[in-house]
C-alpha cells in the first residue's frame, strides 16, 4: 500500500521559523557583554530557540521529558538479548522513581510522564502514567507490517495531542524519550528507508548484543527489509515502527505546531524525529538534537536532518537522559538572550 493509495495523517499546521527575524536576534546576541561569537554554538543554540519563541517572551524554565513506552513483536525473532516483558518493568520502575531517567530529571529541574503507546502488558493506574495504549506491542515486522496504516495515524496523533496538552498545561519545553525492547531494530530499519542509508549501516548493538546476537538482529532485519519496499513515511512507519517511535513522531510535531522547542534524544528519539521531518518538514526547525549516540546508525540519522547535537558522551541508554542532560544548555541559551546586558549598557554605565 501506498501514500497515494490510503488515507493520509493530516498533521497540525507547523509555521517555517520566521527568518526574516534572524538578522535582528543576530544582532541582539552579537551585541551582549561579551566578545561575538565567544560563546561558540550556545550562541546559535539561543539565535533558534529565540526565532522559536518570536514574537512571544522566551522562556525555559517548564520542561517535561515525555517516555513513550512499547513493545516489538520482533523480539520474538530474536533482536534483543532481553526479553519483552523488561519493557514493562522498566515502565513500573519509572514510575517508582528509580530509573536514570528519573535521577537525571531531578537534577535538571524537568517532570517526567511515561507514556503506555503499546506495552504487552496491562499496567495499573498512575499520576505520572499517561495510558493511550494501541495494542499490546507490535506485530512481527520481520514476517508482516508492524501495524495497520490506521494504527500508525492513531499514535501519531495521540503523540501530537500529548505534547499539546503537556504545551497547554505550561510547559516551554518538551524532551522526547522512550522505553521498548527490540527498538533499536525498528528505528534501524526506519533509518534505512528514511536517512536513506544501507541497512548494515544502521545496525548496532542495542542493548548490548554478543556477536552472535549482532548476527541474529542482522539476519532479522534483513528479512523484515526484503519484505516490504515502503520509502514513503507513513508506508515505512506502518511496516516497521514501533508505537512509542510513531507516538514520538507525533509528538514532535505536536510540540513545533504550538512553537516550542523538542529535545531529541539518541538514536531511536532521532529516528522518531526523521519521520516527523519527512511527514512535515517544518518540524525540523524546532528540533534541539540532544547528542550523539554511541549506537551505530545515528550519525546517519543526523546527518539525514543537517543536525549537530550538543553533546557526545558515548550515550546509548536511551529513556531521554541525553536530551535531559542537554536541557541546562538551551537554559544558559534561553538566559544569555534574556538575562545577559548588552554592551552598550555597559559601556555607558548603565549597569
Amino acid at each position: 500500500m501506498t501514500d497515494a493509495s490510503a488515507a493520509q495523517w493530516q498533521p497540525p499546521d507547523v509555521t517555517p521559523l520566521d527568518r526574516t527575524q534572524e538578522a535582528t536576534l543576530r544582532a541582539r546576541i552579537d551585541g551582549k557583554a561579551k566578545p561575538p561569537g565567544s560563546l561558540g554554538r550556545i550562541e546559535g543554540l539561543a539565535l533558534q530557540l529565540g526565532l522559536i519563541a518570536h514574537p512571544a517572551q522566551l522562556r525555559a524554565d517548564n520542561a517535561v521529558l515525555l517516555v513513550f513506552a512499547g513493545d516489538h513483536g520482533m523480539t520474538a525473532s530474536g533482536v534483543s538479548q532481553y526479553p519483552s516483558d523488561v519493557t514493562a518493568a522498566m515502565v513500573r520502575t519509572f514510575l517508582a522513581g528509580r530509573a536514570s531517567a528519573n535521577a537525571f530529571a531531578t537534577a535538571t529541574g524537568a517532570r517526567l510522564r511515561v507514556i503506555d503507546a503499546g506495552v504487552a502488558a496491562d499496567l495499573p493506574p498512575h499520576p505520572d502514567l499517561i495510558d493511550t495504549k494501541i495494542a499490546r506491542g507490535t506485530a512481527d515486522a520481520a514476517h508482516a507490517p508492524a501495524m495497520s496504516r490506521e494504527q500508525a495515524i492513531a499514535a501519531l496523533t495521540r503523540g501530537c495531542d500529548i505534547a499539546t496538552k503537556e504545551i497547554r498545561d505550561g510547559a516551554d519545553v518538551i524532551a522526547i524519550g522512550e522505553m521498548g525492547i527490540g527498538n533499536t531494530a525498528s528505528a534501524a530499519l526506519i533509518a534505512h528507508r528514511l536517512a536513506p542509508a544501507p541497512l548494515d549501516d544502521c545496525i548496532g548493538v542495542g542493548a548490548g548484543q554478543s556477536d552472535e546476537g549482532l548476527a541474529r538482529k542482522r539476519a532479522v532485519l534483513m528479512q523484515a527489509a526484503a519484505r516490504s519496499d515502503a520509502s514513503a513515511p507513513l508506508d515505512v512507519l506502518a511496516e516497521f515502527g514501533g508505537f512509542e517511535i510513531a507516538m514520538m513522531a507525533g509528538a514532535v510535531i505536536g510540540a513545533a505546531a504550538s512553537h516550542r522547542p523538542v529535545i531529541v534524544d539518541g538514536f531511536i528519539s532521532s529516528a522518531a524525529a526523521l519521520v516527523a521531518v519527512r511527514l512535515c518538514p517544518a518540524a525540523r526547525d524546532y528540533c534541539v538534537f540532544a547528542h550523539r549516540s554511541a549506537e551505530r546508525g545515528h550519525g546517519l540519522v543526523l546527518d539525514a536532518m543537517h543536525a549537530l547535537p550538543l553533546l557526545d558522551l558515548g550515550l546509548r541508554l536511551g529513556e531521554g537522559t541525553g536530551a535531559l542532560l542537554a536541557l541546562p544548555l538551551l537554559r544558559a541559551a534561553t538566559r544569555l538572550l534574556t538575562d545577559v546586558a548588552s554592551l552598550d549598557d555597559v559601556l555607558s554605565g548603565a549597569i
